[in-house]
C-alpha cells in the first residue's frame, strides 16, 4: 500500500475534498464505488467527513455550505496544494493575479487552509499541515493517483502556479499541449488546455483522477448507481481512463494504469 506518513512538500497536491448537495448520499455512493469509509464529522466543523481506506484519509465529504451573503458553491471535487506557510501562500496568490474565494482559516488543531481561483478561474485550495499532513494513501484503486489542471491559458496559468506555489511547468515528450507540473525534479500533477478535452463551454478546473483496478467495470458500477458519463474509457500513454460525474453532478475522473506508471507517492 503507498502510505503516506512524510508531510507533503509545498506545491504537491496533498488533499481533495466534495462539497455535495446530499453529504450523506456522498458518502454511501462512494462507500460502494471506492470502498471508503466516512460518516458526517462533529457540528463544530460544519459535520466535514474524513472518509478513509483500509483504515487512511483519502479524501474528505461535507455539505454545500456559504459565507453569509454569498452564493452556495458548486457541488465538485476540490484539490488542495500543500503549503508551510498559508497566510504567505495567500499574499503570493494575491500578487501573483489570483483571487482569495475564502481566506486562511484554522481549522481546530488540524491545519489551516484557504481557498483561492487562479488567473483563468480554476479553483483550488492550500492546505498547511498541523496534526493532519494530508492524504494518507495515495496510488492504489480507490484512491488520489493524479491531479490536473485543465485551463484556458497555459502560458499564464503556468507563470501563477509557479511564481505563487513553486509548481514548475515542463513539456512532456510525445504528449503534445500536455504539461508535468513539478516540485523540484518530482513530478507531482499536470496540465493542458480544457479546449479539445472537454465540451466547449467548459471552465477552467483542477480535475481529480482516483486509481481504481478496472475502469469499464468502475465506469457500470457508477453508472447502476446513478452516476453518468462525460467520456467514456479511452486509453491514453498513461492507461486507461474515463471522465464521469456522480449522481449530484460532480466531476471525476478515473485511471487504471500499470503500477510502474503511477506517480511516486
Amino acid at each position: 500500500m503507498p502510505v503516506v506518513t512524510a508531510p507533503y512538500k509545498p506545491g504537491t497536491p496533498c488533499w481533495v475534498d466534495l462539497m455535495a448537495s446530499d453529504q450523506q448520499a456522498a458518502l454511501d455512493f462512494y462507500r460502494d464505488l471506492f470502498g471508503w469509509q466516512g460518516e458526517v464529522g462533529p457540528p463544530e466543523f460544519g459535520g466535514y467527513a474524513v472518509c478513509s481506506l483500509n483504515g487512511k484519509p483519502v479524501a474528505g465529504i461535507m455539505a454545500q455550505m456559504a459565507p453569509e451573503g454569498q452564493p452556495v458553491p458548486p457541488v465538485a471535487w476540490t484539490t488542495y496544494l500543500a503549503s508551510d506557510d498559508a497566510d504567505a501562500t495567500g499574499r503570493a496568490i494575491a500578487d501573483s493575479g489570483g483571487t482569495i474565494l475564502y481566506p486562511v482559516m484554522d481549522v481546530g488543531t488540524v491545519g489551516r487552509m484557504l481557498v483561492a481561483a487562479d488567473p483563468t478561474g480554476a479553483v483550488f485550495g492550500v492546505w498547511q499541515k498541523l496534526d493532519f499532513i494530508g492524504a494518507g494513501v495515495v496510488n492504489e484503486p480507490g484512491a488520489l493517483v493524479w491531479n490536473e489542471l485543465n485551463t484556458s491559458d497555459t502560458d499564464a496559468a503556468g507563470r501563477f502556479y509557479h511564481q505563487a506555489l513553486g509548481l514548475r511547468p515542463a513539456t512532456i515528450q510525445g504528449m503534445e499541449g500536455y504539461y508535468s507540473l513539478n516540485v523540484g525534479e518530482r513530478t507531482v500533477g499536470g496540465m493542458q488546455p480544457v479546449a479539445g478535452y472537454l465540451a466547449e463551454g467548459t471552465p477552467p478546473h483542477w480535475m481529480t483522477y482516483f486509481s481504481v483496478d478496472d475502469t469499464d467495470s468502475t465506469v457500470d458500477a457508477l453508472v447502476k448507481a446513478g452516476g453518468s458519463v462525460i467520456q467514456p474509457p479511452f486509453d491514453m500513454q498513461s492507461g486507461r481512463m474515463a471522465v464521469v460525474q456522480d449522481p449530484q453532478g460532480a466531476v471525476f475522473a478515473l485511471a487504471a494504469a500499470p503500477e510502474s506508471q503511477m506517480p511516486d507517492s
